[in-house]
């Protein structure tokens, strides 16, 4: 046997005998723990969801039912639903309008029958045009020859009829016609991620949500990262902007006091192990699925992923995981840490990761398979020995 041949079968040798350490020794241990990796291990990720800490975590397994629930738990009431209302608004007069109210007279008249003009000039009318007067915070306004009338929550017409009602007998055959000069109190508050805040005035046509939007200006994000929140009283209810584009009832018929807020919504969920990028990935408002997800981030990295070992952590509400699941301790914030766990190489599951949906902050996890925990182990060894026979060359040139 020459040199070179004895070298590579003493070689090959030191290779068997690391390897037979390597497998005597229980090389998933050594593997799990020495080497470098980017997270647990499939099995170790359940092994931690089984055993009871003083941090204990429910591992439910994604399938259509889970889906299903998990949807329905975070329905978001529509605004048809809770905001809606089938008649217009009546406008009413409130504290601080400003009206102006003009009176008419059947000749002859006697008590509003002269105007001086802005000419200067007397001229003989049958009409006559109050200054106009702001409601008093007491809710009065005054009007000759009938002294306060008390107006506010009374329409236009209604304090007309008031009004017509007490000159009667004073005035001959009076007419009166009221105008709210400036509503100061039947008003939309439209602010947030909007070009300008405003209050937009309501009238009897019966603004709606979207109306106010074009008031202010539109919004300043993209439409897709934005939510619409809508504040009526203690009622508050928040829906994307997109949904109440793409569907007419959404776009509601504002009230007097409403607050329209448009919000930027930065959700966001991150991936980290073997699939094709780690980092946070932003999504829309409306929501995106499983499917969705695996696919920004990159999918699965062939080379090394378990494609039984992807997961979603995820703090969850206890009442969405349904009672057949047993839930661990709840956080200050009376939630639940949950690992949610699919199988992708189940075809069933890729139509389940279509309807189940991604939240924000979750964190997307994919371990790497046992195969390729070996094969870096294998490279370490290789690399090892050929470190080792260099020493070994070095030691003998010298």
């Amino acid at each position: 046997m020459s040199g070179l041949q004895s070298q590579r079968a003493l070689l090959g040798a030191r290779f068997a005998i690391l390897a037979m350490v390597f497998a005597l020794s229980g090389g998933c241990s050594v593997m799990s723990g020495p080497l470098p990796t980017s997270g647990p291990s499939k099995d170790q990720v359940a092994d931690a969801a089984g055993v009871p800490t003083d941090y204990p975590i429910a591992l439910v397994d994604i399938s259509n039912e889970v889906a299903r629930r998990l949807v329905a738990s975070e329905k978001r009431q529509l605004f048809s639903e809770t905001m809606a209302g089938t008649d217009l608004p009546t406008y009413t007069v409130g504290a601080g309008d400003f009206v102006e109210i003009s009176i008419w007279e059947a000749p002859p008249a006697t008590l509003f029958g002269s105007v001086q003009m802005e000419t200067g000039a007397s001229v003989t009318n049958h009409a006559a045009t109050l200054p106009e007067q702001m409601v008093a915070a007491n809710g009065t306004i005054s009007v000759p020859f009938v002294g306060a009338i008390p107006v506010v929550g009374k329409s236009p017409q209604q304090i007309e009829a008031e009004i017509t009602k007490r000159l009667k007998g004073k005035a001959n055959q009076a007419q009166v016609m009221v105008r709210v000069v400036r509503n100061n109190t039947s008003n939309v508050t439209v602010v947030g991620e909007v070009a300008n805040s405003v209050r937009m005035p309501l009238t009897a046509s019966g603004e709606r949500l979207l109306d106010a939007l074009a008031a202010a200006g539109g919004v300043r994000q993209p439409v897709g990262k934005t939510t619409i929140q809508l504040t009526r009283g203690n009622s508050v209810q928040a829906m994307p902007l997109d949904r109440v584009i793409q569907d007419p009832r959404q776009n509601v018929i504002l009230r007097p006091g409403d607050v329209v807020t448009a919000v930027h919504q930065t959700h966001s969920f991150t991936v980290l192990g073997a699939t094709g990028k780690n980092e946070e990935v932003p999504f829309e408002a409306q929501g995106i699925t499983l499917a969705q997800a695996l696919g920004r981030a990159g999918g699965l990295q062939d080379e090394r992923a378990d494609a039984k070992g992807v997961f979603i952590f995820r703090f969850e509400d206890p009442s969405a995981l349904g009672s057949a699941i047993q839930t661990p301790a709840a956080t200050p914030d009376g939630k639940v840490p949950v690992v949610y766990r699919v199988d992708l190489k189940d075809p069933r599951s890729f139509f389940v990761a279509q309807g189940f949906p991604v939240r924000d902050h979750d964190v997307m996890y994919v371990s790497n398979a046992p195969a390729a925990e070996l094969r870096k182990f294998l490279n370490i060894l290789t690399s090892t020995i050929y470190s080792i026979r260099s020493l070994e060359v070095i030691g003998n040139v010298r």
